[in-house]
This record gives structure tokens, sequence and C-alpha cells, in this order.
């Protein structure tokens, strides 16, 4: 593996981001092992099941070497907008039609109701609220597809771990930045869009003190990247080409890796940053690193590490 360092910044203020280029089922594997944290006990692998109708959420066949690695069990939770993952009901027919439940174990962790976890900052959140099922897992695997998000402006593994990680209830919670915690209220009551941002640091955060440290690892995948999350049934297609696959221990770090490596991109025809960097700015998505590491989530600082 070549290491590549930020010029200027020590090395003791670095968190390790390992990179390849490759996006492969081996490559998943591969860069989960060069984290050196082995998944054990009950392993849930959080991953979008993606919206009816759209198509660049991760497929089964891309993570189905590293769930059986670990033995995990899929997880996922219930929306807070109008779609088919609006209810569990539905929810399980889009595992299926997405073809989820033939490699794994699926959970679908609000599917019995809510649980309230601790939060650290409070600044909008008095807790976390999250699916009943969360203390069936001793480690997670947090599996991001990194892309662009309409309300966000871009979904990595801070989204998945906040609004990702809570329930429906949850992510109206966090919408709303601690207002309302109802999914027919929280369109109303939408707050100041870095109240929102900095919501979900403190969830992410809830979720990363919850597992502990060794008990949590984090990945992107940097593919199909439109301008759209997964949770859009029509997604705008990718302008920009597929780059690879990042993991740390850090969440910060890994998602300041990938938007660094969005906004230093070379444009070229047919492969073009400008509307996801478009979309990020829209939505003052890069304020979440900032702010998570405010609040002692992570560092923005790292070291990359690319896997040969």
């Amino acid at each position: 593996m070549t290491v590549l360092c930020l010029a200027g910044v020590q090395l003791m203020a670095q968190a390790k981001v390992y990179m390849t280029r490759e996006i492969s089922p081996e490559a998943l594997v591969r860069i989960y092992e060069a984290l050196g944290v082995k998944a054990h006990g009950r392993v849930a692998v959080k991953i979008s099941t993606g919206e009816a109708g759209g198509h660049n959420f991760l497929k089964p066949t891309l993570i189905r070497n590293l769930v059986d690695k670990v033995n995990g069990t899929i997880v996922e939770c219930n929306t807070a907008y109008p779609g088919r993952r609006n209810s569990t009901a539905e929810h399980w027919k889009v595992v299926g039609e997405h073809g989820f439940d033939s490699i794994a174990a699926v959970d679908l962790m609000d599917a019995e109701g809510n649980l309230r976890i601790p939060v650290r900052d409070k600044k909008h959140l008095k807790y976390n609220i999250v699916g009943s099922h969360l203390p069936f897992y001793d480690f997670m695997i947090n599996l991001a597809h990194f892309k662009g998000h309409a309300m966000g402006g871009f979904g990595g593994v801070l989204k998945n771990a906040s609004i990702g990680v809570a329930s429906s209830d949850g992510k109206a919670y966090i919408h709303s930045a601690g207002k309302v915690q109802s999914q027919r209220e929280v369109w109303q009551n939408l707050p100041a869009q870095d109240y929102f941002l900095e919501s979900m640091a403190a969830a992410a955060q809830s979720i990363h003190d919850y597992f502990g440290e060794g008990n949590i690892v984090y990945i992107n995948v940097m593919n199909n990247m439109s301008v759209d999350c997964d949770c859009d049934s029509h997604p705008a297609e990718p302008k920009m080409k597929d780059v690879g696959i990042l993991a740390s221990t850090d969440p910060v770090a890994l998602d300041k890796a990938c938007l660094d490596i969005i906004f230093n991109h070379q444009a070229s025809e047919g492969d073009d940053n400008k509307p996801l960097i478009q979309r990020i700015n829209r939505q003052h998505g890069t304020y979440i690193v900032d702010y998570a590491e405010q609040i002692g989530l992570g560092k923005k600082t790292y070291k990359l590490v690319y896997l040969k």
C-alpha cells in the first residue's frame, strides 16, 4: 500500500483513510480488512435499500462477499417521506425487489418501534430516536453510497449513521432539528439548513458512541454519484465517473476525504464534477464535517492510504 500525507499536517493529528480505485466485491472485502478492526458478535451492515424506481444504490452483488465474511445482517429503517419505504410492509417488498433478502438476513430495525439513545451534543436534539432493534447488534459496518442529496447536499457515512439509523420518527426529529417527531408534521417544521446539518452530526455521534471504539467501521463507495440520493425514485444520471472505495474508523475524516476528491477532481468530457459540487454547495453540505469535528466525533485531517 502507498501512503500519501497532506502537506504541512503533523501525522499525530491525522486519521487514516484507506482507498482503492477498484470497485468490486473483492475490493470491498480488502478495504474492510485493511482497517484492522475485526467484526465480532452480532454484526449489522447498515446500507440504504434504495427507493423503488431508483437504480444507483449499492447492489447486492457488490456487497454480498463482505456481508458473508462478517456473517452480517443487513439493517435499515423506514423513511419519513412519502414513498414505498414509508411503511414496513411496503419497505419489505422493496427489499425483495432489490434482492437484498436473497443474499443475507435483513432487519428493518424500527419495524417494532423506537428506542431513544443519548446524544452528547444537545444543541438541537435531546436524544436520538432509533429502531428498537438496534440493541440486537454488537458491531456495525456503516456501508454508505457516497452521492449527492437534495437536503443534505451529499450523503456519506455521516448521513448513513444519522438519518440512516434513525427510525421513521427519528428521521423527522433530525430533519426538524428537534422540533417534531412525526413524519406528518416534519415538512412543515423544517429548520435553518445549518441546524439540520448540526442535528445530523449530533445523531451520527450518538451512533458512534453507542457502539464505541472498536465496534464500528465506516466505508464509502464512490460510484453512481448522482446529485440525487438513493431515496429518490427518479434520480438524475451521474455526470462524474466512478472513483473507488474509501474506508476509515473515523467518519469525519472519511467524508472529508471523499469531499476533497469531489472538489479537487479535474473535470473532462463525460466526467464532470461540477453538478455534484453545485448540489453540495447549494445545501452548505460541507458544514456537517466542520460541525462533526467541533463536537468531537472525528478529525478532518487525514492520511490517505492507497491499497494496491
